[in-house]
């Protein structure tokens, strides 16, 4: 079944070369205008919320008339700081002047001692009691440096010094557990018993088990809530509320690692108190704690997390119980614990079973993976398929959670083509991620293979984003697409997290791996497992398996190595010769009529006008300077009209390099085009036909006669049509154009799909640089003294001029080596290369040994002129003047 596609009008409003402005639709203009309300709407009331919170600032807050504050001094880490924080607390006396010790009730996160309240006047009688609000929570200062449980810990005992308690009985509810645990490893001495109420304990049983993902899932949880705290407009009290900030930055800044470490080290009476169904800290963390810590007892209740709020009386007697055998010395320590739990403590911790995911945890795994899919559905799925096999969570569940973030993403694209259309693409981030070359082709494909191209898209690596947003910019049926779609991604999903749970089982569990944090596992396996998976899809089609060749050809064949590569030896030898010469910048010398000698942003009009004395060797040309872009047309058409020229013509920038920038004009509207995109000044110059070389000439200052270096033949690409194939299956089986495939597919966009006839030539490009897609080869044979004659005559006519490449066009080889019919191009001085050396027969070394003795004779020759009062470009100058061309090449074309 096709795919159900509009009329070709629709299709005609979305091709991108019309050149002629359609006004949006009707409910286009509409939907962009209530958009536009909603947004001022929006600005208003947050700027309203911001100036009340400004207004409001510094007013005192309630304090409830049973709690009372303290001033304590600020803590990060256990360092306390010279400010000061509150601290408010409920103390409940002990009746009858009972002397027995405190017992102090620290909450978990978020909450405040309220939580604790029933509990507390369960306890109250013989006992004092305290339950204080820690720092950040409740009513106590809510914005303090470290939100930790250890920087806890330090400001209750801060809290005890001030109410001169010494000793205290410490009971832990939640993230409660790891503040006590942090107090008794600060004043074990003080601590007279711990009680683990539903508390928290080793790291392996929070949330994914690994510090490091746990600390990234509370990072992104942190940055959420404190981008809706400040994006959100509020008023009235909740203008106040720190949206759950303080909980995040509970999580963020404590550390459960240490947590283990403590258990194993503390030796005084403990009391573990869990419910058995709870949701939040699994049943298991309260087994782990009491293996670790031999001497505890263990009660496990039939509730949940939440029992201490709903009804706290079953606990109660169980505490005094406890509290009562502590004071009177009847419970165990660690030196009287039995043997067999002490040797049983001693063991390492039996990982191949893990707490299954309360429904807390379930989701914030099922937000971490709908989120992740959003970056990459790939290594998403891959990801899931790995906490699979490590056993964190089910097959089914995290199939669920990636096909969810699927389903969302992919949807939003469509929704993205359908409403946007293809202006989406040119904004970010989908401008980053997809070309309009690539949209063409979808579309295009789209359009010829209907739902085919939609369920394989899901598979074939490159064409899912492009496929997508083409299938809603022509306004395929949302009906269809969705069906196709939730085939191709119920598919898809499964067979993904299944493959790398199946590879990732037998690596998780390894020799290798056992004794490896959960991060560390994850990253190396999900790098293994992504490039295999990877490697395998591509395989499956044969546009990936020519990509596979083609990086491979791409490492082994230098002409195509990036120049980050290529040229650290190049530029070490600059330096070793500019020390020998003593000027790092003597090659700037080498061109006394160039500015910089050529080196960079230099006018390339300037230089064809420098030449014209040279006889008629050059093209028609000027220079269109920056201005409007309807005067800029008129000034080009002038020049055209002017000089009889027609279509084709060449614009450049005025300082360009490697072709940047520079394009052929085939018509007015492609020219109006062009100077309606860029600003710069630009050259307008006439096209020349032929044949095209790069003569690499020199001459010392003082001698007579100059000497041509090296020639390089230039060669555009040219492929022949069988008829069968596209353009794209073409470039792709041929082992050369494979190599730059990515260049040629995108600079040819429009007609990747099209069949060339059988021996139709196809010209890939036809702008003579090498990294712009051109074949170099070493012209040396068409080096005559005819050639020489001429190219020495023409470069003696350009006044400074000692170094550099002429590129030249003429209508043959046969003109060329007799040196006449020439037409110049350009120009250009001491960072022009003998480009011969790319020519596919000439080795590394070879190149290198060309590029040395090239460099050495611009700092020879700078080395004269500097003797005949020539000054070399400052090193300073030379930097502005790249800082210069950057910022310009940004607007360049492609």
């Amino acid at each position: 079944m096709a795919v159900a596609l509009e009329s070709s009008s629709v299709r005609k409003k979305i091709q991108p070369d019309e050149g002629v402005k359609v006004k949006p639709p009707r409910k286009r203009r509409w939907l962009r205008w209530a958009v536009s309300m909603m947004a001022v709407g929006y600005s208003l009331a947050l700027a309203g919320s911001v100036y009340q919170r400004w207004h409001t600032r510094g007013l005192p807050t309630s304090v409830s008339k049973d709690k009372r504050l303290l001033p304590v001094s600020a803590v990060v880490g256990e360092r306390t700081v010279p400010e000061e924080v509150t601290m408010a607390f409920r103390d409940f006396p002990a009746q009858g002047g009972s002397d027995r010790i405190p017992v102090v009730l620290i909450h978990g996160s978020p909450g405040s001692s309220n939580d604790l309240r029933l509990l507390a006047e369960q306890i109250k009688g013989p006992r004092r009691v305290i339950a204080p609000d820690l720092p950040g929570f409740g009513e106590s200062s809510r914005q303090v440096p470290d939100y930790s449980f250890r920087a806890h810990a330090v400001y209750v005992w801060q809290l005890m010094d001030r109410l001169g308690i010494r000793r205290v009985h410490l009971v832990g509810f939640s993230m409660g557990g790891g503040v006590v645990l942090h107090m008794a490893r600060l004043a074990p001495n003080r601590v007279a018993s711990l009680t683990m109420l539903s508390a928290i304990g080793v790291q392996e049983m929070e949330l994914l088990g690994d510090y490091h993902l746990n600390h990234a899932v509370h990072g992104i949880q942190l940055a959420g809530l404190w981008l809706v705290k400040i994006a959100l407009p509020r008023f009235g009290e909740f203008n106040h509320s720190d949206m759950g900030l303080p909980y995040a930055h509970n999580f963020y800044d404590s550390d459960q690692r240490p947590l283990r470490s403590i258990l194993q080290s503390y030796d005084g009476p403990m009391l573990i108190l869990h419910g058995l169904h709870d949701p939040l800290v699994p049943i298991e963390a309260a087994v782990e704690t009491k293996r670790l810590v031999p001497q505890s007892e263990i009660q496990i209740l039939p509730g949940d997390h939440f029992m201490v709020f709903v009804d706290p009386r079953p606990l109660v007697p169980l505490l005094d119980d406890f509290l009562d055998r502590v004071e009177a010395g009847r419970v165990s320590t660690r030196t009287t614990a039995p043997p067999d739990r002490i040797a049983l403590a001693n063991q390492p911790m039996d990982t191949s079973h893990f707490p299954k995911p309360g429904y807390v945890t379930a989701l914030v795994m099922l937000i971490s993976l709908v989120a992740a899919t959003f970056v990459s559905e790939d290594l998403a799925c891959i990801s899931a398929g790995l906490l699979v096999a490590e056993g964190h969570m089910s097959f089914l569940f995290a199939t669920f959670a990636c096909f969810i973030g699927i389903f969302i993403g992919d949807m939003l694209l469509f929704v993205a083509g359908r409403y946007i259309g293809r202006p989406a693409i040119k904004r970010a981030p989908l401008r980053w991620l997809v070309g309009s070359g690539s949209l063409e082709g979808a579309s295009k494909w789209l359009g010829s293979n209907g739902a085919m191209a939609i369920v394989t898209a899901r598979f074939v690596p490159g064409t899912r984003l492009p496929t997508y947003l083409a299938a809603g910019a022509l306004r395929t049926s949302a009906k269809q697409f969705f069906v196709y779609f939730l085939i191709a991604a119920a598919l898809w999903t499964p067979l993904v997290v299944g493959l790398s749970t199946g590879l990732a089982m037998p690596l998780m569990h390894s020799g290798f791996m056992p004794h490896r944090l959960l991060s560390g596992k994850l990253l190396l396996v999900l790098a293994g497992i992504f490039l295999l998976v990877r490697l395998l899809t591509k395989l499956a089609t044969y546009r990936g398996r020519r990509e596979l060749v083609r990086r491979w050809r791409r490492v082994f064949r230098w002409e195509f190595w990036p120049p980050y590569l290529f040229y650290p030896p190049v530029i070490a030898y600059v330096l070793y010769i500019g020390v020998k010469f003593r000027s790092w910048t003597l090659f700037t010398a080498a061109n006394p009529g160039i500015p910089a000698g050529g080196f960079v942003g230099e006018s390339k009009h300037q230089i064809l006008e420098q030449m014209k004395n040279a006889g008629p060797w050059l093209p028609a040309s000027t220079l269109l300077p920056s201005g409007e872009p309807a005067r800029r047309l008129a000034l080009a058409e002038d020049f055209m009209s002017e000089h009889k020229l027609a279509f084709p013509v060449v614009l450049k920038p005025d300082a360009g390099q490697r072709g940047s920038g520079v394009v052929i004009a085939r018509s007015s509207e492609q020219l109006h085009e062009y100077l309606a995109q860029v600003s710069f000044p630009t050259i307008l110059q006439e096209h020349v036909s032929g044949e095209e070389f790069g003569v690499f000439y020199y001459r010392y200052p003082g001698n007579d006669r100059g000497q041509v270096f090296s020639v390089t033949e230039k060669r555009m690409p040219v492929l022949f049509g069988d008829g069968k194939h596209t353009l794209e299956e073409l470039v792709l089986a041929d082992d050369r154009a494979a190599c730059m495939s990515d260049f040629y597919l995108r600079k040819n966009s429009k007609r990747r799909q099209q069949v060339p006839a059988a021996g139709e030539r196809v010209q890939l490009v036809e702008i003579g640089t090498h990294c712009r897609g051109a074949i170099f080869l070493d012209g040396g044979d068409t080096i005559t003294p005819c050639l020489e004659d001429a190219i020495d005559g023409i470069a003696k006519g350009f006044d400074g001029f000692f170094f550099g490449r002429f590129d030249i066009r003429v209508p043959s080889r046969q003109d060329f080596v007799a040196g006449r019919n020439m037409k110049i191009i350009e120009l250009n001085g001491v960072t022009s290369e003998a480009t011969h050396i790319y020519d596919p027969k000439l080795g590394l070394f070879a190149a290198y040994r060309v590029l040395f003795k090239q460099w050495r004779l611009a700092f020879e020759i700078g080395d004269l002129n500097r003797v005949r009062g020539v000054c070399p470009t400052p090193a300073l100058e030379l930097l502005r003047r790249i800082r210069e061309y950057r910022h310009l090449a940004q607007g360049h074309p492609e």
